[in-house]
């Protein structure tokens, strides 16, 4: 089995591999770089066979719903089957409409579930559930020819799913070849700091919803749906409903996970900001608004008595609540990575908020592991090589880790 990282090597994002075993080939995630300004061809890693001509090239494997880890799959012919959990295909599929570039992602394949091998074939597939801050997310274990390599993806231990990285170091993968490990975390925290818990993130949020005698804002990505669930369960401890527009609803639907919030509970409302009302009319969105209306609030009802709510905060709503004035007395909570705020992707917040004289508070915690926990899965798996990705220091691995085998970019090499 021969492996070639296309780009991960040393940096986050726009993760991409290809493996190759007997004369057939997959790709495991087909990433858009972090730092691209547009999904464009010029990002393409130089793989033969995107086009559905090559029939050695089997498949895509997608660990997870992120752009950095999916986001180049439109350029991809329709011929080439993908494998990626099923919820993870349904919010993808929910989300399309509501993007700007509409574009068609091919999704047809396999379907992930947790543990249970599947052929594809010289090779076998093993999907792992983790923790992650994108819904279904999966580690790969990827079997062919005596060899068995395993890929974490994006993975953490304090997530709403933590258990399933207590299961996974309980219960390794045996006899590995190569894990490919992510590497995030290093360089951005101290080694030995742990990251905040979901459940202590929720609890940080009550504190504010206490504090806040008007609206509370939360600012988080509709997909993240462990921060969903602590937005809503710190509004319900605080006596206020969770607001999602029309997008979230659907995400949230897609899921199909009925223990999550959902816009017919009755702690959850629905309220649809104006840019969503023209979209509806211009799609004629009509059925996918009427699926989730059973407790829309209008912003009447918003500004009747605005401490009763938290809104799931994105910025097409800035134009609503400022209009009919339904600041007095709100709080903003940004609950993202906190690189977008500093480059500059939310100036026009930043502005809005000092217009409107509301304090922003931050409240966060990382989608991936921290450098304990990172240590406890390469101990667990004890692999025979140890193959930095997803990290942009790559060469402190050495320092941290055994069997250590540094890749870089391009480069093909022998599991």
């Amino acid at each position: 089995m021969h492996v070639c990282i296309h780009r991960g090597s040393k940096q986050i994002g726009g993760s991409c591999v290809e493996i190759e075993s007997c004369g057939q080939r997959l790709i495991v995630d087909f990433g858009l770089p972090l730092d691209a300004e547009d999904e464009s061809v010029q990002h393409l890693p130089q793989i033969n066979g995107l086009d559905g001509r090559d029939d050695s090239l089997l498949c895509i494997l997608v660990s997870h719903p992120h752009l950095d880890h999916f986001g180049l799959l439109h350029h991809v012919s329709s011929k080439i089957k993908i494998g990626m959990g099923t919820s993870a295909k349904n919010i993808l599929e929910a989300a399309a409409p509501f993007m700007p570039n509409k574009k068609t992602i091919p999704l047809k394949g396999w379907d992930f579930k947790s543990k249970v091998p599947f052929k594809i074939g010289e090779f076998v597939i093993t999907p792992y559930l983790v923790d992650h801050s994108a819904y279904d997310s999966y580690a790969l274990k990827i079997e062919s020819n005596g060899k068995s390599l395993f890929y974490s993806g994006d993975f953490r231990a304090h997530g709403r799913k933590a258990s399933l990285f207590k299961d996974l170091i309980s219960n390794p993968p045996q006899n590995i070849d190569v894990l490919l490990m992510e590497g995030s975390s290093l360089g951005r925290i101290p080694e030995t700091q742990q990251f905040q818990t979901e459940i202590e993130i929720e609890n940080d949020l009550m504190d504010i919803f206490t504090q806040t005698r008007g609206l509370a804002l939360v600012h988080t990505s509709g997909q993240n749906i462990d921060r969903i669930v602590s937005i809503f369960k710190a509004s319900m401890r605080t006596g206020r409903k969770l607001v999602v527009d029309l997008y979230t609803a659907e995400v949230l639907s897609a899921t199909g996970n009925k223990k999550i919030p959902q816009s017919s509970w009755s702690g959850v409302a629905l309220y649809v900001p104006h840019t969503q009302r023209v979209q509806i009319k211009k799609y004629e969105w009509f059925n996918l608004l009427n699926k989730h209306s059973l407790n829309r609030i209008f912003i009447e009802d918003i500004k009747a008595a605005p401490d009763r709510f938290t809104i799931l905060f994105r910025p097409l709503h800035s134009r609503d609540l400022e209009k009919n004035e339904c600041l007095k007395g709100a709080s903003y909570i940004y609950s993202q990575w906190e690189g977008y705020w500093e480059q500059g992707a939310y100036d026009s917040v930043k502005e809005w908020l000092v217009r409107n004289s509301i304090p922003k508070h931050s409240i966060h915690t990382s989608g991936h592991a921290s450098l304990v926990n990172l240590k406890k899965l390469a101990a667990a798996i004890d692999p025979a090589k140890l193959v930095p990705i997803h990290s942009f220091m790559p060469e402190k691995y050495s320092e941290l880790f055994r069997n250590v085998h540094i890749q870089q970019d391009g480069k093909w090499w022998e599991a």
